[in-house]
This record gives structure tokens, sequence and C-alpha cells, in this order.
């Protein structure tokens, strides 16, 4: 299968889906930071080169709620609405299987709802983070292994250590990365579809 993984510098899912057998690209206006197949280019300059399965994860900075308070600046200056037309250009692409992969953010009242909302928790990582996924031609992923006890019994500040980053040059980058258990059952289920 020809996967395309949009907006992806750390290589992750691209890896998972490598060890799956396919042929996996990322793109992203970043390099890599794990060797392998990857374009430094904007994803439209590719994203018709006859794709299968396509999995993004749009930046966030103008659309997750957790910056709700910058939005009314946002929306002035047509930063919110360049990200919503960024995100529904994927969507729109023309690639039989899609997901899209974004927190919890305006997409789901300026575009649509999600189709899945799943957390680390699911995927064996002692952690929260409420992830949203778009999709098109894939089901749902199925959890992995269910940790929601044990990481409901943790300190606020450790369930939820992201969200505790202290300020830091690369503290978007660390919160933005797809969790190992996550892009091991997307490419575990979806390199199956």
């Amino acid at each position: 299968m020809r996967v395309l993984i949009a907006c992806e510098y750390s290589g992750k899912v691209r890896s998972a889906f490598e060890k799956m057998g396919h042929f996996a690209v990322s793109c992203d206006l970043l390099p890599t930071e794990k060797p392998g197949f990857h374009y430094q280019c904007d994803v439209f300059d590719i994203i018709n080169d006859g794709w299968d399965l396509m999995v993004a994860h749009p930046p966030c900075t103008d659309l997750a709620v957790s910056g709700a308070a910058w939005f009314k600046e946002k929306i002035a200056d047509g930063r919110q609405q360049r990200a919503l037309d960024f995100v529904q250009a994927l969507m729109d692409a023309p690639i039989p299987m899609i997901a899209i992969e974004n927190p919890i953010s305006v997409i789901s009242s300026k575009i649509r709802k999600p189709d899945q909302i799943i957390q680390p928790w699911m995927f064996g990582h002692k952690e929260t983070k409420a992830t949203c996924l778009w999709l098109k031609g894939l089901p749902k992923l199925v959890p992995t292994t269910d940790l929601k006890e044990e990481t409901m019994a943790l300190p606020r500040n450790e369930r939820m250590r992201l969200h505790y980053l202290p300020p830091s040059a690369d503290r978007w980058k660390i919160r933005s990365e797809t969790f190992q258990g996550i892009a091991d059952a997307m490419a575990n289920q979806w390199g199956k579809v």
C-alpha cells in the first residue's frame, strides 16, 4: 500500500507503516527527525501522486480549543480560516482512505464532528490527551491496551503531562508528537484495510 503521512516530521507514524511492509512517506515543511522516505515540502505538491491512504496531522495552532483565548485575534487576521481551509483541502484529497488527526478543535464545529475521539491510555500510555479522528474509508481504531484505570489513579500533573509542560522552544513539538501506541495501532489496523 502507498501511504502518505502528511504534516509529520517525527517519522513515528511513517515508521510504523514501514514496519508493516508498506511504502510509507512522510511530508512536512520541517526536516524529518527519523531516517526514512520524507519529502520536505508542501503536502499539496505530492498529494495527487496516487496514494492509497493518508494519515494527516495538520497544525493545530490556530484550531485547538486549548488556544481559545487567542481565537478572536486568529479569526480577525484570517489565520483560523486559513487553517480550516487547509484541513478541508486535506479531507477533500483524491485518496480513498484518509484520517485527519487533531486535538479537540474548531474543526468539529466549523467543518464536521470527528468520527472518533481517542486517548493515549487506550493504546498503552498512562496519559490523557483527547485526540479527534476524522475518517474517510477507514474503520475506527480499536483500543489495544486499556490503561484508563491506572491512568486516572495518577496525579493530575502526571496523567496530563503534556498540558503541564513548562514553556520552552520545543514545547509545541513535544505536545504534537504522536504516541507510539497510537502510531502502531494505525499501521496495524489501517494497514490491513
